[in-house]
């Protein structure tokens, strides 16, 4: 009977318990800052390409 009560009073007190959650913009923009360095890829595959190019039609060069 005694744990019906406890229970009871448990339960009766969970509506009791809601809660607010805000979120909000920051006031300043997020900066996310990438150092990437893609001029190495971009090399090569330009050469390979010229390459290929150069192969195919050796009569423009």
């Amino acid at each position: 009977m005694r744990a019906m009560a406890l229970a009871g009073l448990g339960l009766g007190a969970i509506p009791t318990l809601g809660g607010c959650v805000n979120v909000s913009a920051p006031d300043k923009p997020i900066v996310i800052e990438l150092n990437i360095n893609i001029r190495q890829e971009v090399i090569y595959r330009l050469a390979a390409d010229a390459a290929n190019t150069i192969e195919e039609n050796p009569e423009i060069f």
